[in-house]
């Protein structure tokens, strides 16, 4: 049996990836929606590590709850995303500093 200490660096590490991947990448938007979607992923593994670890299926619950929120933004985000290639021809973030309504 894999130690719960083993899910939770890997859980780290992923969030890790994440942050970095959010801080260091600001210019494609892509990568940045990528980035957040990576950082729920590693919530959620610990979620489910911790739950496993203590027998309580609340955890797992929970999961599930995260990832019909995470589809909902994804989904959301990438319509945001394909509206705004094709009024500004880019999906730079430094381009779209100057939106209007």
């Amino acid at each position: 049996m894999i130690p719960l200490s083993y899910y939770l660096v890997v859980g780290a590490l992923l969030f890790a990836i994440s942050v970095v991947g959010i801080f260091i990448n600001r210019k494609n938007l892509v990568i940045i929606l990528m980035a957040i979607e990576l950082l729920l992923l590693a919530a959620n593994m610990n979620f489910v590590a911790f739950s496993h670890y203590l027998g309580d299926l609340s955890g797992q619950v929970f999961v599930f709850f995260i990832l019909t929120v995470a589809a909902a933004e994804a989904a959301v985000g990438l319509a945001i995303l394909i509206v705004l290639f094709r009024t500004r021809r880019s999906i730079n973030v430094q381009d779209l500093d100057s939106l209007q309504g």
